[in-house]
C-alpha cells in the first residue's frame, strides 16, 4: 500500500470512528450526515522563526497573533515525538502564508536551525509574487538584520512599544492573508 493510500485509510477511519481530522493548510474534516465536511482553514497561517533563548518573546509574539485570529506554526507548539522534524519544518514554511524571522542579538551571533529556516523561506519567497508580503523580519530588541535582508525588506521593531510592533504584524498578515484569499486576521487590544 503506497504511503498516500495510508494516511486516507487512517483518516476515514478516523471519520468513522465520529473524530474531527485537521490538516495543516487544508483545514479540519469532520463527519456529518452526508458523509464528510471540509472546513477549509481561512486565516492566514504564520510561521515563528526564533532562537531558543527568545522562546519566551517568541510566545508572546505568538499569543498577540492568535489574539488576532491568525494560526501560528511554532515548532514547541507543532513538532509531535518521533516526527522528522527537519520535513515538518520546510513544509510548514512553504504552506505559511508568512514568515516572520525573529532577530535578536542572539539570533544574529547563533549558528544553526533558525539560520536554516531563515534560508529557506528566502528560497520559498522567490517563488511568489515580487510585491507578495512573506517574510517579515521582526526585532526582538536592538540588533542588525542581515544586509541581504534588511536590503530589501522593512522589519518591525517589538521594542521599546511592543503594542505599536504589533499592530504593524498584524497589518503585513492581514496583507498576505489577502493575497493567499483568506480574510487576513483582526487585531485585538491586550
Amino acid at each position: 500500500m503506497t504511503a498516500r493510500k495510508q494516511i486516507l485509510t487512517i483518516v476515514r477511519r478516523a471519520l468513522d470512528d465520529g473524530q474531527t481530522v485537521e490538516i495543516d493548510g487544508l483545514g479540519m474534516f469532520r463527519p456529518s450526515g452526508r458523509g464528510y465536511e471540509l472546513i477549509p482553514q481561512t486565516q492566514p497561517q504564520v510561521f515563528l522563526a526564533y532562537v531558543q533563548e527568545d522562546l519566551p518573546l517568541a510566545r508572546r509574539l505568538r499569543d498577540g497573533i492568535v489574539a488576532a485570529g491568525c494560526l501560528t506554526w511554532l515548532d514547541k507548539d507543532k513538532l509531535l515525538p518521533g516526527q522528522n522534524w527537519p520535513r515538518a519544518i520546510r513544509r510548514a514554511v512553504e504552506i505559511s502564508d508568512v514568515f516572520v524571522a525573529c532577530f535578536s542579538r542572539r539570533s544574529i551571533a547563533k549558528r544553526g536551525q533558525f539560520h536554516n529556516e531563515l534560508r529557506w523561506a528566502l528560497e520559498c519567497a522567490r517563488l511568489r509574487p515580487l510585491d507578495a508580503t512573506f517574510l517579515v523580519p521582526v526585532r526582538f530588541e536592538k540588533c542588525v538584520v542581515p544586509l541581504q535582508i534588511a536590503e530589501q525588506l522593512q522589519y518591525v521593531d517589538l521594542f521599546p512599544d511592543w503594542e505599536a510592533g504589533m499592530k504593524k504584524v498584524v497589518r503585513a498578515v492581514r496583507k498576505a492573508g489577502r493575497a493567499g484569499r483568506r480574510p487576513g486576521c483582526r487585531l485585538v487590544q491586550a
